[in-house]
């Protein structure tokens, strides 16, 4: 499938783990709470009325790339992945935005558990696995990938943020999921 993605590059390559320096994009993101499965269904159908035209230019979403636009109403590429991070007991779920789009000239959301949000370009570690995307697959991976800073004296700098690259309807084993962890910046040479 032809989705576009967050552009990123590799800083260190370790399959299934990579450390990646991410660059900034724009995304659609709602609160929920619930329990990880329940709050990404509830987040996922919200996100998902917003890019189907519940916004204030009653823009579209075309399922593949590109952008197109075509009369009065833009249509807005669908790209992956959908992001899921708990802030306290609450999930934060969010649909990134093509890379065309600033937090000035994105669509607006017209339901108020919708909001628009710049997330800012920062250095990742990521494992990316198949299968299901229940919370005990999460966790076993999640294990891993703190195994992974452990090993290579990597800070975390944030919560883990777990995605979803593929639609509901693709068999569970296809499925490309990841989970990334913010990490610190890396000390200068030198420094204390």
């Amino acid at each position: 499938m032809a989705i576009e993605e967050p552009s990123y590059s590799v800083v260190i390559r370790e399959a299934p783990f990579e450390v990646r320096e991410v660059h900034a994009y724009v995304v659609a993101q709602t609160f929920v709470e619930g329990t990880f499965e329940s709050a990404g269904n509830e987040g996922f159908r919200r996100l998902f009325s917003y890019i189907s035209g519940a916004n204030r230019s009653s823009s579209k979403v075309t399922m593949t790339a590109p952008v197109e636009q075509e009369g009065a109403s833009a249509r807005i590429a669908m790209t992956a992945p959908v992001e899921q991070q708990a802030t306290g007991s609450t999930w934060r779920i969010a649909f990134v935005l093509p890379a065309g789009y600033t937090l000035q000239d994105a669509p607006q959301p017209t339901d108020g558990k919708v909001q628009l949000a710049q997330v800012p370009a920062r250095r990742v570690a990521v494992v990316r696995y198949s299968g299901t995307w229940g919370k005990s697959r999460y966790d076993e991976q999640l294990a891993s990938l703190r195994a992974f800073l452990e090993a290579h004296h990597l800070a975390a700098a944030g919560e883990p943020v777990f995605d979803r690259y593929d639609p509901p309807f693709m068999p569970w084993f296809l499925r490309r999921n990841e989970i990334q962890i913010p990490l610190q910046a890396a000390a200068a040479p030198g420094g204390h």
